[in-house]
């Protein structure tokens, strides 16, 4: 009998299974829940070390869908920032990866998300974004463009919050876009953002086939295919496996993560610099003006130092600290007293 492919670390594909959607049939979700099922199978995670996080709205429902034998919480609307950064400042162990949407990540949860990304948790962050409230029936999200039309015909006149602008500004260690259809591009862009030591913001265009999948939008299937502006193409080669990459000089850029991996960036649409943050948000605005949705690992920033090491917490996890260990002794609490007087 043939026996099923396993990783690296002897799991089949299936172990990073979960439930059965209960999503729309074509929901983008439901693609990027399966490009993170071959991301984190190829990647070899362990998944009792996977905490899968989430707010609420139809995004969030997607981590019940990948690796069911990972850790699980889904807390309430915009507060999935702050439950992350509690859970990876008491273990330093865990593999934080972060599931929200633009409603819970731009509007009500903006505040937190800012605060996550300037403190620089070491989280996998991805926004399933598609200018919608979903389980609302359809009104505009804080991410909708101008002149984006609804289903019932409303026109948005608001201008839009650009998660990935936002990142860049507040010093987003790690900035990338992606569309849930295209999973060449977002299954190295999820490797990378995982080996990455910070916050990793993927946004990733995701459209929404019930109520925002039609003319007028600019987060339908066509639109994004017509729109969708690459500026590079890009390869992962984890820490695990020898590096040997073979390209002009010039024609290529590797970038290397906190862990060992590489990330490989093949320039195809333009000669963008990863690690250039005001070249990043110049070359947003100008896709932007010029209509176009612009895809790839837009920033990262390798010098920066994640929260929990910034902070010189231990390796070791909270939760297996006893009383003895995080109780001041007499004699300090009396020398700190003493320095109080």
């Amino acid at each position: 009998m043939p026996t099923a492919a396993v990783n690296r670390i002897g799991l089949a594909r299936d172990a990073y299974k979960g439930a059965a959607t209960t999503l729309c049939a074509g929901c983008g979700h439901n693609s990027i829940t399966n490009h993170l099922v071959k991301a984190l199978y190829e990647q070899g995670v362990e998944p009792h070390r996977l905490a899968k996080m989430s707010g609420i709205g139809c995004s969030s429902k997607t981590p019940a869908y990948f690796v069911e034998r990972a850790h699980g919480f889904n807390g309430v609307h915009g507060r999935m920032p702050a439950l992350t950064t509690g859970a990876g400042l008491a273990n330093r162990q865990l593999l934080l990866l972060g599931v929200s949407g633009d409603g819970d990540t731009a509007s009500i949860g903006l505040g937190q998300f800012m605060h996550m990304v300037r403190r620089n948790v070491d989280c996998t962050y991805i926004i399933e974004d598609n200018g919608t409230y979903g389980l609302t029936k359809g009104q505009f999200s804080a991410t909708a463009d101008v002149g984006s039309v609804q289903k019932r015909g409303a026109v948005n006149t608001y201008q839009p919050i650009d998660p990935c602008a936002v990142a860049l500004t507040i010093g987003c260690s790690f900035v990338a876009r992606s569309f849930s259809g295209d999973g060449k591009q977002l299954v190295p862009l999820i490797k990378a953002a995982m080996a990455h030591g910070g916050t990793a913001l993927l946004d990733v265009i995701s459209p929404c086939v019930t109520f925002n999948d039609h003319d007028g939008s600019t987060k339908s299937y066509s639109w994004v295919k017509e729109h969708d502006n690459e500026i590079h193409d890009v390869s992962f080669i984890p820490y695990f496996e020898e590096i040997h990459v073979d390209y002009e000089p010039g024609t290529a850029q590797q970038v290397e993560l906190h862990d060992g991996s590489h990330i490989v960036l093949k320039k195809i649409a333009e000669d963008h610099d990863p690690t250039d943050r005001l070249a990043a948000i110049r070359l947003l605005e100008e896709s932007r003006e010029r209509g176009q949705l612009l895809t790839g690992l837009l920033y990262v920033d390798e010098r920066m130092e994640d929260l929990a090491t910034r902070e010189r917490l231990p390796e070791r996890p909270l939760r297996d600290y006893g009383e003895d260990d995080l109780r001041i002794s007499r004699e300090d609490f009396g020398r700190l007293m003493a320095e109080l007087a």
